[in-house]
């Protein structure tokens, strides 16, 4: 794929491949342990560690740095080694799950999509209170399930898109009614999740019916 601008592709360079090219280390088996995003990617190693590289813009590569901070290869997050699940997309905002089900953000937070109750840039992984079984994060607006399947929400809302029955913001995390919920997956300003019992539910921007 393109790897002009910030190197997402990891590879110590910027060119761009037309074939599968494989990126050094030994990566985790799940498939929430990577992760691409606008010009930016992010990766979980088997030993637990947490890598990103790519556009750094926002600091969404969690280095303690802003632009022009760019790396084309992997660069460490830190020094832990108990980094479990990341979010399942974003736009310049990152969230990953450790294994004790801390919750941590970083990266933009014009929206407060955070959910720091600020609305303060974060450069570097910043935990968010609760114990977490999965995240997910939209077109500025995060998404999380706790480990008690309650369903929670916060950030952008233009479009309804928090499940809140209001198109208002939420700079903390704010609960979805419910507690049977099972995965979550965040959209361009929609979202859909699945509950225990197989059930689908959608809500948020409706232009063609998504």
């Amino acid at each position: 794929g393109s790897n002009s601008y910030s190197g997402p592709l990891g590879l110590n360079h910027r060119n761009g491949r037309s074939s599968p090219t494989q990126v050094p280390g030994t990566w985790g088996t799940s498939e929430l342990s990577i992760c691409g995003y606008n010009y930016w990617t992010a990766g979980i190693k088997a030993d637990g560690t947490l890598w990103t590289w790519g556009n750094n813009t926002f600091g969404q590569l969690g280095h303690n740095l802003s632009n022009p901070n760019k790396y084309s290869s992997p660069t460490q997050v830190g020094t832990d080694t108990n980094w479990l699940k990341l979010s399942h997309s974003g736009s310049y905002s990152m969230g990953c799950i450790k294994t004790d089900g801390t919750l941590w953000a970083w990266g933009d937070n014009t929206q407060g999509q955070l959910g720091q109750n600020n609305k303060t840039r974060r450069s570097s992984p910043t935990q968010i209170p609760g114990s977490w079984s999965q995240a997910s994060n939209g077109y500025f607006s995060s998404f999380a399930i706790k480990t008690n399947g309650s369903l929670w929400a916060w950030g952008y809302n233009y479009s309804g898109q928090l499940g809140h029955n209001n198109e208002t913001n939420y700079s903390s995390p704010r609960q979805i009614p419910g507690t049977t919920w099972h995965t979550v997956v965040a959209a361009d300003q929609l979202c859909y999740a699945t509950k225990t019992d197989g059930t689908a539910w959608s809500w948020g921007f409706n232009d063609g019916g998504a």
